[in-house]
Order: structure tokens, then C-alpha cells, then sequence
């Protein structure tokens, strides 16, 4: 018995083969692909018509055979991994409708190898396009909650150890700003997916007289690849995506970090509502922060889908093969699923976490985030430098702590002493200046300079923010628009196709 694709093969595939290497792939790809896969098939085969390859009736009965193959659906088609994959188990069914001698025809002048890299780059596309919207959701309604909470004023932390005073607004507005970055990097990725490699065959191209404009159009691409070799050599367009998705995810995992911790007891700043917590089975006060655990661990799993794709590639021949060109891109998609998944549920997160305004202020006065102003002040009032100044107010939060006295009980007398020890002459710092430099929300409003946290500058950069969203938009929504074009252009082709008069007689190579 001979192999079921190849007269060069004598013998079939061994069940080992096919139950470790064709039968997953078979079930992972056939139904993913079906429809890409479909509208290939039309698209090459208009323009086999177009260029007289094909025969007027030859086109015909394959695009009907083709449009019923659409309308019926991958349920009829009978899966055999002994035909290896996808394609050819598409094109049996194919060859069953409409006969052997004319099914065989659609395959002139094309590979498995540039469908398949056709169908890695619509599905890239469609990706793309799907998760940078649902990012820019996110992003969005973070910048609706920044709004809402620009002067709702928190300790900022470097190190884990209360910083300067910001607002929960001015860090949502900052997560968004990584989150603008990673929407390029998704772009980027887009702009580098955007281009054809239908007719580039196996890796040289034809000798048949193709139009790779005219497949790369009724596809919806912008352009064929200029390079046959290059069209089915590289996979890098997933490797970008898959890498812009792990740096996003990282993004997001470290805003997950925070609110992990800022919604403890022991800080008290955020709070969920019951209905994205979980409880124990055992200990029956438990509201544990389900949501943000699984956040943290699909960060772990999208790195590991990368790194799992860069390996496959490494050191591969600049070719098509099987683990450059199929095994390395197998990841991408399940990466792409998780980060759509994971997307949700930020946006969930940001929609719904409650900040503790009291909590937030009380620990913003107390806990020493404010006496940076307390330096700058001595550095105005006092003419002391800025080292001086930071000895200075170390000093006294030193002995403050010694003492058990909060932030905000810091008074002239300990500030002026210990100017006076550390500069050797005597300071006076009056009470309504030193209480304006421990009130946080004097402190955050006064931080005018250019990204600072002050309400009036969140809420300038949100504007900024919500335009540059809607930039992206548009740039996603041109995409969609000529895809969906494109597939109106193709079903009149076809359409034109099934119903056009005889035409001349077919052009050989």
C-alpha cells in the first residue's frame, strides 16, 4: 500500500507518525483553517481564471465545488492523518465532489508550503486585530477610572516602601501609558503580518503566469512578499506578535502585582467585590484574589509559549520546513487565545477594583511619603542645599519614628533643630508652610512639572491619551474595513466567475 499523498512514498505512514505528529495536527489546524482555507482556495482559483490558466468551465465547477465545500462546512469532511494535514484532507473532499482529473487542477501553481504561510498570516492578522481592540478596551476604562479618581490621593511606593504622594488616578494614567506602547508594539506586528505570500509556492515561485497582486488583494493584504524564499522561510511576523503579547502581558502583570498587594489588610488601599473573588473550603472568612493569581500565572504561561517558539526556530534552515515554519507557530495561537482571555479580565479588574480613599489618605499623611516637600522647602526658605536639606529631614523622620509621631505631626520646632545642628546657624520654618508640605493633596497638587501627578495634568494627559487611543482605533478599524472589503471583492469575483461567458482558450506556461 502506497502512501495516500504521494506516489514517491511506498509504503503509508507508520501509526506512530500518525498518532503523535498528524492526528494532533490535524485536529489543532483543520477546523482553525477551514474557512481561511476557503477563501485561499477561491481567491487562487479567480485568478487562475483571470489568467487563463484555467478554462472557464474547469473554474466554474471548482468554484462550485468550492462554495458548497464553504456552505456545508468542515463537519462533512472526513479527517484521515494518513493525508497528513489540513490541505490535502481539504482537498480529498474536494476531489470527491467534483472528480479527480478536475479537483487536482486548483493545486497549479502553489505549495502547501506558501498556503500555509497565507493562512499563519490571516490568522496573525485577525489576532491583531482582536486583541489590540481589547487592549484599547482596557486602556479605556482604566482612563475612565483615572478620571474619576485623579485627586484621590495615595502613597506612591519605590522599593515597596512608601515614596512620594500620588493620586490612584495618575497611576492608572501611567499603566496606560505602557499599555499606548504595547498597542504599537501590536501594530507594529500588524504592519509587519500585512503582506501575501500566495504564490510563492514551495520556495521559488512558478513558471505559470500568476498575479500575485490579485490574490494578495482578494485576500486582503496590502501587497504579495517580494521574496518566494522569504514568503515561506519566515514565521517572524508570529514571533513579533508572540513577543508583543509577552511584554503586554508583563505590563499588566505588574499592575496585577500591585493591586495584589494594595488590597491586603495589612495595606487596605483597593477592594473587589465578591464577584471576581473566591473563597476556602476550609477557612470560612477567606476572600482570596483568584482573579489576580491567574493573571500572574498566564504571564508565566505567555513567556514560556514565546521562549518555546524562539527555540523551535533557533538554527533552522532559512527554509520551509517543519518545525521553522509548523512547530513554531503552534504557540503563537494559544498565546494569542490566553492574552485574549487575560484581557477580560484586566479590563474587569480595572472597571470594578474600589479604591479606599480614607485608607489611601490617611496612610499618604502618615507615613512619611510627603517630607521630600519638607527638603524642597528648606532649599527655598532656608538657603540650604539639597544634600543639606535631605540630612536635615532624615533627621527628623528618624527621630519621629523613635518617637512613635506620624508624618503629618512633624512639627517647626523638630525641623528648625535639626536644621539648625546640620547647617550651624539657626532656621525658621513657619507652621503654614511645613503643614502645606505634609498635606498630601497640597503636596500632589503643587507637583506641576511636565508628568507629574497634580489633577489638572492627569486630567490634560488623559485627553491626550483617549486621542491617542482612538488613533489606534482608526488604524484597526482601516484593517478590518479592507479585509471585509476584500472578501466582497472576492464573492463578486466568484460570483462573476460562475457566471461568465466562454472565454479564450487556457494559456499554458
Amino acid at each position: 500500500m502506497e502512501s495516500k499523498v504521494s506516489s514517491r512514498l511506498k509504503q503509508p505512514l507508520a501509526a506512530e507518525v500518525l498518532q503523535h505528529i498528524f492526528l494532533p495536527r490535524l485536529n489543532r489546524e483543520f477546523f482553525a483553517n477551514f474557512e481561511m482555507l476557503n477563501q485561499i482556495n477561491l481567491a487562487h482559483l479567480v485568478m487562475l481564471h483571470e489568467q487563463r490558466i484555467l478554462d472557464r468551465d474547469a473554474s466554474i465547477r471548482l468554484a462550485e465545488g468550492l462554495r458548497k465545500m464553504q456552505a456545508d462546512g468542515p463537519d462533512t469532511v472526513e479527517l484521515d492523518p494518513a493525508r497528513e494535514e489540513a490541505y490535502f484532507n481539504y482537498e480529498a473532499h474536494l476531489i470527491k465532489l467534483v472528480g479527480q482529473e478536475l479537483g487536482g487542477r486548483l493545486h497549479t501553481a502553489r505549495s502547501r508550503n506558501d498556503i500555509g504561510a497565507t493562512i499563519d498570516r490571516i490568522r496573525a492578522r485577525d489576532f491583531i486585530a482582536r486583541i489590540a481592540t481589547a487592549l484599547m478596551d482596557a486602556a479605556d476604562a482604566a482612563l475612565t477610572q483615572a478620571g474619576r479618581y485623579a485627586d484621590c490621593v495615595m502613597p506612591g511606593y519605590t522599593h515597596m516602601q512608601a515614596a512620594q504622594p500620588i493620586t490612584y488616578g495618575y497611576y492608572l494614567s501611567a499603566l496606560v501609558d505602557a499599555w499606548l506602547r504595547d498597542a504599537d508594539r501590536l501594530l507594529h506586528a500588524l504592519d509587519t503580518t500585512d503582506a501575501s505570500p500566495l504564490g510563492a509556492c514551495a520556495l521559488a515561485g512558478t513558471s505559470f503566469p500568476i498575479d500575485r497582486d490579485a490574490t494578495s488583494a482578494m485576500l486582503g493584504f496590502s501587497g504579495p512578499l517580494p521574496s518566494a524564499l522569504d514568503s515561506v522561510a519566515s514565521r517572524d511576523f508570529a514571533l513579533e506578535l508572540s513577543a508583543a503579547l509577552s511584554i503586554m502581558m508583563i505590563t499588566s502583570s505588574r499592575m496585577v502585582q500591585d493591586f495584589y498587594i494594595w488590597s491586603t489588610p495589612e495595606f487596605g488601599l483597593l477592594s473587589f467585590p465578591d464577584s471576581i473573588a473566591s473563597t476556602s473550603s476550609i477557612m470560612p472568612q477567606k476572600k482570596n484574589p483568584a482573579v489576580l493569581e491567574y493573571l500572574r500565572g498566564k504571564t508565566g504561561h505567555l513567556i514560556g509559549l514565546t521562549s518555546a517558539a524562539f527555540a523551535t526556530v533557533k538554527s533552522t534552515h532559512f527554509t520551509h520546513s517543519g518545525d521553522s515554519s509548523r512547530e513554531s507557530t503552534r504557540t503563537c495561537w494559544e498565546a494569542c487565545e490566553e492574552a485574549l482571555r487575560s484581557l477580560a479580565l484586566i479590563q474587569l479588574l480595572v472597571e470594578r477594583v474600589e479604591p479606599n480613599r480614607a485608607r489611601m489618605a490617611a496612610r499618604a499623611a502618615e507615613d512619611f511619603s510627603t517630607v521630600t516637600d519638607l527638603a524642597d522647602l528648606l532649599v527655598r526658605k532656608a538657603d540650604a542645599s539639597f544634600r543639606d536639606a535631605h540630612h536635615i529631614i532624615g533627621a527628623v523622620v528618624r527621630q519621629a519614628l523613635e518617637a512613635g509621631i506620624p508624618a503629618k505631626d512633624i512639627t517647626p520646632e523638630r525641623v528648625n533643630a535639626a536644621a539648625a545642628q546640620q547647617l550651624g546657624r539657626q532656621v525658621a520654618l513657619c507652621e503654614t508652610d511645613i503643614r502645606a508640605c505634609l498635606d498630601p493633596v497640597r503636596n500632589v497638587a503643587a507637583r506641576q512639572s511636565f508628568g507629574g501627578p497634580a489633577p489638572d495634568l492627569v486630567l490634560g494627559r488623559i485627553d491626550q491619551q483617549k486621542a491617542q487611543l482612538a488613533g489606534k482605533r482608526s488604524v484597526i478599524a482601516k484593517t478590518v474595513q479592507r479585509v471585509a472589503d476584500a472578501q466582497d471583492l472576492l464573492r463578486q469575483r466568484v460570483q462573476t466567475l460562475v457566471s461568465s461567458e466562454p472565454g479564450p482558450a487556457v494559456r499554458q506556461a
